[in-house]
């Protein structure tokens, strides 16, 4: 049943089909004509995979972040960030980087990063003599953080598909998210000093108290969200749902620039966004199930144990074939899939799942910014109107910047674990 799953899956994937179906589909045929079980298990087992209350984290949390979009946080966190270091030469490339790590303390997703902070920082990057390509891969690159720092989608999909503690992988995702963030900072910092780039930056730029008496309430949602849950005042889920008042508060009556006649185009938007997520968290589930039942990871722990000796050599091999993975499958879909397999055998090896589970969603945020599927690199070159293969002389740097990040956070647990340790 494995390998008529295993065909049809590339078969379906090398077609276009999209990734849930092709996941729906390929468990049918196996079901049907290799295991001789009913097809009632499919809409049951999908069901399954979706009846889960952390799960409701997500339309929350994707909600919020397009409503906090829509009512200009993301420009007031912009003029806050270009006050910090637009005084720098290369400032406004290092405003992308920081607007993304404040905007990532918000809404939770790289895409949504993207689109919000791109479409304000693109063009000023452009106006200020740097280059398109060059702009939008900083923007690719930097929105990566949407699901590092958190709340974090992929770090909720995690928890729940491998029973580890959401609110410690919240506060794990901190210390990678921080690294990252300041590699790129310094990256930036020493290439436009270099190349010449960002002279102009210093033009348009608030004070640091201006800016920050426009921002305040922006920057006080993530404290009263992340806040709340190691308060004990409010679980993860619940969080979600006082993100989405938070935003609607701030956007609506306090900045007063999220009119009624623009809701209903939020929500359509976020109910799309959350069905598809969905739709793959239930065609995932499915899956998972049968791969289960097959007996396929216990085959695979086996095989893996005995091929590497080591932790050292175990992560390595991980990390490589997570990063082809995250290159040609969605990340959502991948960690659902690959997850329960892979961290049962880590933690055989005595690697701390929470570790693990930062090193799973830094390689597969690794992939949404490298072709040839990269969701924040086609979000880029939409917002900038440029083509994936424009980008790539450029791109390159970044990913190398990343990679020697997530090499660091792979084999210096403290990275992930450090605030961890102090809080639980």
């Amino acid at each position: 049943m494995n390998a008529a799953i295993g065909l049809s899956l590339i078969i379906l994937f090398s077609l276009g089909v999209p990734i849930a179906i092709s996941i729906v589909l390929a468990s049918i045929i196996g079901i049907e004509f290799f295991s001789g079980l009913p097809l009632l298990l499919v809409p049951q087992q999908m069901f399954v995979g979706i009846d889960s209350f952390p799960l409701m984290a997500i339309p929350f949390f994707i909600l919020a972040g397009n409503l906090m979009s829509a009512g200009g946080i993301s420009r007031r966190l912009v003029d806050l960030a270009k006050s910090m270091v637009g005084g720098f030469q290369g400032g406004l490339a290092m405003t992308c980087v920081l607007t993304c790590m404040m905007f990532a303390a918000v809404s939770g997703s790289s895409v949504a990063t993207t689109f919000a902070i791109g479409s304000i920082l693109i063009p000023a990057m452009v106006k200020h003599d740097y280059p398109r390509p060059l702009a939008a891969s900083i923007q690719a690159s930097s929105a990566e953080l949407g699901v590092l720092i958190p709340p974090s989608i992929p770090l909720i999909l995690y928890g729940v598909s491998t029973d580890t503690s959401i609110g410690k992988l919240f506060i794990a995702g901190i210390g990678p998210g921080l690294l990252i963030g300041g590699a790129l900072l310094l990256f930036l910092f020493l290439f436009c000093k270099k190349r010449g780039y960002g002279l102009r930056d210093k033009e348009d730029r608030h004070d640091f108290p201006t800016a920050f008496k426009r921002a305040w309430a922006a920057l006080l949602m993530p404290v009263v969200v992340i806040g709340g849950i190691y308060g004990g005042v409010f679980t993860p889920t619940e969080a979600s749902a006082v993100a989405v008042v938070y935003a609607l508060i701030v956007g609506g009556l306090l900045y007063r620039e999220l009119p009624k006649s623009e809701l209903f185009p939020i929500f359509r938007e976020s109910v799309i966004s959350t069905a598809a997520v969905m739709l793959i968290i239930a065609a995932a589930a499915l899956f998972s199930f049968l791969i289960s039942r097959s007996g396929l990871p216990g085959e695979v722990a086996a095989w893996v144990t005995e091929i590497f000796d080591s932790p050292i050599a175990f992560l390595l091999a991980v990390n490589v074939m997570l990063l082809i993975v995250g290159m040609f499958i969605e990340t959502s879909a991948a960690i659902l899939v690959l997850a329960p397999i892979f961290t049962p055998i880590a933690i055989q090896y005595g690697i701390d799942p929470v570790h693990f589970g930062l090193i799973v969603v830094v390689n597969l945020a690794l992939g949404m910014f490298t072709p040839p599927l990269g969701v924040n690199l086609f979000a880029a070159c939409a917002v900038a109107k440029l083509s994936i293969d424009q980008l790539l002389p450029w791109l390159m740097r970044f990913v190398l910047v990343v990679l020697a990040c997530l090499i660091a956070i792979t084999y210096m647990p403290w990275i992930s674990l450090g605030l961890v340790d102090l809080l639980y």
